[in-house]
């Protein structure tokens, strides 16, 4: 097949390759629409490649005539191999989601018109943009906060929608620290709903609040309510879905970095069901990030007591070291230095041994693996040489790795 030369101003700046939608941003420039979308979404850029200005509510105007032009010339070069490029979809407009925005301020035609606007979410980037644009996350996140009121009419299939087209809309950071606001409203009716709401409900709040507490400064993590948290901790006991579990635990991770919201946690009964949830998993990412909640919650006192309470406690840690990955190696190992440091009584010392901990760190020392990890386990075995080195329970071929 003859190879056919591509006009230069049919060619996207970006991407380099024949443009299929072309669109001009308010700079001037015209992009290829994949290619300048997946440049302002996916690389959470906002402003023009070429000449660097900004683009506003990510403004693109179609070119119709270079779309007919490359059109046209497709149609000529059909004899060396070159498809007709087929008519792009109309991207949707403000006026659009603003009618049906509109229209679904009416009951009886809400479930319809949130079924649309969840449509249109999943279709592209753009589409999303717009909606966040024409108000459509302040009108859902109203519709989330009436669910118990008597005065505004929001059934349970309703509010499954609105959380389900807010999670889909991927709002941005200045539109989700906008929901966390100040007086924790919205955030409470999650909360509610986590409590109360169907399953699907209750997984599209826990992903929600997830993405709100990624982009929260500490004073508003500091602000989180107990009650949030029991709810938490319950959707992980309650194993609703695996992407609840998954936002449930990244929630907690990145909540707990304070002392205040680390004993909330305890106090909501996060310790026995987290290790209840490592006893059973088999899943690499799910063990690593439980391990990483576990090391954090050890760092108080409060979350020792209850790791120690819990009759498997050291013994699932111990046991997943060396099974897992490195990085779980490091959480546990830190876990087990927290103990050692601060919560290492005689008892604890004999259960420790028991289980085959200063064995498996013994090993930790003989086998390949991240300097860091060594050096723990190495400062765990030098504090309790003395209940620890001459034990039995320590195998003879590990005894010599034994630090002096």
């Amino acid at each position: 097949m003859e190879e056919v030369e591509i006009p230069s101003f049919f060619v996207c700046p970006i991407s380099l390759q024949l443009m299929k939608d072309p669109v001009t941003a308010p700079t001037g420039i015209t992009y290829d629409r994949e290619s300048i979308e997946k440049w302002l979404f996916s690389a959470k850029n906002r402003t023009c490649p070429v000449t660097k200005q900004p683009i506003p509510d990510c403004d693109l105007t179609p070119n119709h005539t270079l779309r007919r032009l490359i059109q046209s010339w497709c149609t000529l070069n059909a004899a060396h191999g070159i498809e007709r490029i087929p008519t792009p979809r109309p991207p949707v407009s403000k006026s659009q989601i603003a009618k049906l925005l509109r229209e679904a301020k009416s009951p009886d035609m809400r479930n319809k018109c949130l079924k649309r606007l969840r449509s249109i979410a999943t279709e592209n980037a753009s589409n999303r943009c717009c909606m966040e644009a024409a108000g459509a996350a302040d009108f859902l996140a109203t519709l989330v906060k009436n669910e118990t009121s008597t005065s505004f009419e929001v059934t349970a299939r309703s509010l499954d929608e609105a959380l389900a087209v807010l999670y889909h809309l991927q709002l941005s950071e200045a539109s989700l620290k906008n929901l966390i606001g100040d007086d924790g409203v919205f955030v409470d009716s999650l909360t509610r709903i986590m409590q109360s709401g169907t399953c699907d409900s209750r997984t599209y709040a826990v992903m929600l609040l997830k993405s709100m507490v990624e982009v929260a400064d500490i004073i508003q993590l500091s602000s989180l309510r107990m009650e949030s948290f029991v709810e938490v901790v319950r959707l992980l006991h309650d194993q609703v879905s695996r992407k609840a579990t998954k936002s449930a635990l990244k929630l907690l991770i990145r909540a707990c970095p304070t002392g205040q919201n680390r004993v909330k946690a305890v106090e909501a009964g996060a310790m026995p069901v987290l290790i209840d949830l490592l006893l059973d998993s088999c899943d690499k990412r799910q063990s690593e990030m439980i391990l990483m909640l576990l090391d954090v919650l050890c760092r108080c006192a409060e979350g020792r007591a209850e790791l120690l309470k819990h009759g498997a406690g050291i013994a699932i840690v111990s046991k997943r070291i060396l099974r897992v990955s490195e990085t779980a190696d490091e959480r546990c190992v830190r876990i087990l230095l927290s103990i050692s440091k601060y919560s290492a009584t005689p008892i604890i010392l004999q259960e420790m041994l028991r289980v085959g901990v200063a064995a498996k760190l013994c090993l930790v020392l003989q086998v390949e693996g991240t300097s860091k990890t060594k050096e723990k386990a190495r400062e765990i075995l030098k504090l309790h040489a003395r209940a620890w080195k001459n034990s039995p329970c320590i195998p003879d071929v590990l005894l010599s790795s034994y630090p002096a």
